[in-house]
């Protein structure tokens, strides 16, 4: 019987109108299959970035945890140079985890963080800062991603950062 189904779920899927919202049923399942993407790509040591994007260095970005809505965070950089991140959203992992810093591998544009709930890539995988909340602190890491191949115009893997900071989380 599900089988018959999926087609007409795929169907209103793909007629769905655009903006309905990063936690809507249908960017949730986009949502899930970028993050299954680009958690492939976290080990790739040539997917790696060995310096932090600029835009860590001081500012606020969209951030989110895997499951959540996105959130604006706080950057700064260290003396040492590595990148420090304060996260206030929902959903931080009280787990061992870690962040990871996307940048569009065809533009180098920074677009946002992802935080899972995972074990960090091995200890060789380079770390460019950490991300925390109030109780927690976990290694972050940055990452190229093919962008149009994980992010959505209908469901886009973060919010924009303008609403964010007007209010509308």
């Amino acid at each position: 019987m599900f089988r018959k189904l999926l087609p007409l779920i795929l169907l209103a899927t793909a007629c769905s109108p655009p903006n309905r919202g990063e936690n809507s049923a249908i960017c949730g399942m986009t949502f899930l299959a970028s993050v299954t993407r680009i958690i492939e790509l976290v080990t790739l040591p040539h997917m790696a970035l060995t310096e932090p994007p600029d835009e860590l260095k001081s500012g606020v970005v969209p951030a989110r945890v895997v499951g959540y809505g996105t959130t604006a965070a706080a950057t700064g950089q260290a003396d040492d140079g590595s990148i420090m991140v304060a996260y206030q959203g929902e959903g931080f992992p009280a787990t061992p985890g870690f962040g990871a810093a996307l940048v569009d591998d065809s533009s180098e544009v920074f677009r946002g963080i992802l935080i899972w709930d995972k074990r960090p890539p091995p200890d060789d995988f380079p770390r460019i800062g950490i991300i925390a909340d109030a109780n927690l602190t976990m290694p972050l890491i940055g990452v190229r991603v093919n962008w149009v191949s994980v992010n959505s115009e209908r469901c886009p893997l973060f919010a924009h950062l303008d609403t964010l900071l007007a209010g509308g989380q």
